[in-house]
């Protein structure tokens, strides 16, 4: 379910194109990306990710929409007890084998599931998501992933803005952090930052992330 983390357009999501009808994003649409021909190559991890979590002392995390899992084996070489989520299989299958790759094969558990419905009856230190795409809609999606963060854990959101529309309003900082100003949770970071990542192929491309990091008090 997640959309591209770091330059995802290689490892998770297409390309944004001109924009049409607007794909929807199903199980479907993601075994279809993750078996396509380009995704080769691996993505270093967001660096928001690295810089946002830096300060928190490792626990429970986990990654909502995890892709090929680069977040969360990430978090899990660095003492976190890590659950990664995702709608597809196929990503899924590529991040467990990383995992037993890195001799982190105990240290991280992989559930296949639809975010937008999955009720995991438990929660963590840490909720992160970095890109994601689901077809409920932006703020509904991290509201949700935000109710699975434990008392005194920690909610990272990483959104990609493409330029304008409806889509951007809802992954601006100040939208994703209105969700979290209740009495229950503090924001920590909100920001918009534009960087560049190179592609495999060398091309340079140009993104503009969101970030909020929110804290649930105890």
């Amino acid at each position: 379910m997640a959309d591209p983390k770091e330059d995802r357009r290689a490892e998770k999501k297409p390309a944004h194109g001109p924009r049409t009808a607007a794909p929807r994003f199903g199980k479907d649409y993601w075994e279809r990306h993750w078996t396509g021909a380009a995704n080769g190559g691996h993505a270093p991890v967001n660096p928001h990710v690295r810089t946002e979590t830096a300060g928190l002392a490792a626990g429970t995390a986990l990654d909502a929409g995890c892709g090929r899992g680069t977040e969360a084996i990430w978090l899990a070489e660095r003492g976190w007890r890590v659950t990664g989520a995702d709608i597809s299989a196929t990503a899924l299958a590529a991040a467990a084998r990383r995992a037993e790759r890195a001799g982190l094969a105990g240290a991280a558990e992989w559930i296949e599931a639809d975010l937008t419905v999955w009720e995991p009856g438990r929660t963590w230190d840490l909720v992160t998501t970095a890109y994601a795409h689901p077809e409920t809609g932006q703020l509904a999606f991290y509201e949700r992933v935000g109710s699975w963060v434990a008392p005194g854990g920690t909610l990272l959101v990483v959104a990609h803005l493409h330029g304008s529309g409806h889509e951007d309003a809802e992954a601006a900082p100040a939208a994703m952090a209105a969700l979290f100003t209740g009495p229950r949770w503090r924001i920590g970071a909100c920001y918009e930052r534009a960087r560049t990542v190179v592609r495999p192929d060398g091309r340079p491309v140009p993104l503009r992330d969101a970030v909020v990091r929110a804290h649930r008090s105890r």
